[in-house]
């Protein structure tokens, strides 16, 4: 199962202890009327669970959706949940969200009101683009892909590297005098896993695994990267 996250930087100064509290028996209700059809919206955060310097916790969140029975588009409820945790480093505090970075941004944008009254409290975190290039560098046999933005070719936005092309120094040093690293997808380290991830902190497994274990390679490969 194809398994996404994206991290986010809460730049109010806060606790895990403060962020608990504030989301226990966090209930949003909301009405919505669809045609002749009236649905009850409830946004929840539930299942608050401290581990070290990590709290998770399930984000809910209902919508209406049509589907198509024989020939008319009806209104049903939908519930969209997401694993969603806090975790603390280096004095910084974190939210990462593991659904579609749609859902993500929305997530962080909700919580950040509803938490510090401030829809700026939490912004996309952001992976340093010098952090990437050494993290390839230090393995390379390990890099599958890598995308370059911020090009001054004229027309070109992103330029990638694929295969044999990652291991040919010209090519890569010519990009990197060029743009920055923007993506890169490479082999986890003593795991058969391929992680996927963007400078804001977008991240996509494309193998096989349990949402427990995208997490810990979460944890493990990619926050070293934002800190």
């Amino acid at each position: 199962m194809v398994l996404s996250a994206k991290i986010f930087e809460i730049k109010q100064s806060t606790t895990l202890d403060e962020i608990a509290t504030k989301l226990k028996d966090f209930r949003i209700v909301e009405n919505e009327k669809a045609g002749e059809k009236e649905f009850e919206l409830i946004t929840t955060v539930s299942d608050l669970d401290r581990k070290n310097n990590i709290l998770y916790a399930t984000f809910s969140r209902d919508k209406v959706i049509y589907i198509n029975q024989r020939g008319t588009l009806t209104p049903v409820l939908k519930t969209i949940q997401a694993t969603i945790f806090f975790l603390t480093r280096n004095g910084k505090t974190y939210l990462t969200v593991v659904q579609n970075k749609h859902f993500a941004n929305y997530v962080a944008s909700l919580l950040s009101y509803q938490l510090f009254l401030n829809y700026r409290a939490i912004v996309e975190a952001r992976i340093p683009p010098e952090n990437l290039q050494r993290y390839h560098e230090a393995n390379p046999e390990a890099t599958k892909v890598i995308f370059f933005d911020s090009l001054d070719y004229p027309g070109v936005d992103k330029v990638a590297l694929y295969g044999e092309s990652l291991i040919s120094t010209g090519k890569y040093e010519e990009y990197l005098a060029h743009g920055k690293i923007w993506y890169l997808v490479f082999s986890v380290k003593g795991a058969n896993v391929v992680l996927g991830v963007t400078r804001n902190c977008v991240v996509v497994t494309f193998s096989r695994t349990s949402e427990a274990q995208f997490i810990q390679y979460v944890v493990e490969n990619i926050f070293p990267l934002i800190v």
